[in-house]
């Protein structure tokens, strides 16, 4: 599996749910969770890294991301700031 070197920034809300840390980003709709702050945030690292190597390696990263509102560019995709607000 090929490793994709890319950069984001992606908009992070961390809850504390119970004993729990939630971290969710509606860029991508993706959560996770861990027993501290530090595994939940470390956790949503690798998911972010994982969802994106696997778009990618299935041919649907561009489908994908244009179906979550985001937008292509100049040279790169931005998430539509805009579609975070709604629901």
């Amino acid at each position: 599996m090929k490793k994709l070197n890319f950069q984001a920034s992606l908009p992070v809300t961390f809850l504390r749910e119970g004993n729990k840390f939630v971290a969710y980003t509606p860029a991508l709709d993706l959560s996770t969770a861990g027993d501290t702050f530090e595994q939940a945030k470390s956790r949503f690292s690798e998911a972010v890294q994982i969802f994106f190597e696997e778009c990618y390696n299935m041919g649907t990263l561009e489908r994908v991301l244009k179906e979550l509102g985001w937008r292509r560019g100049v040279n790169s995709w931005n998430p539509n700031i805009r579609r975070l607000h709604s629901a």
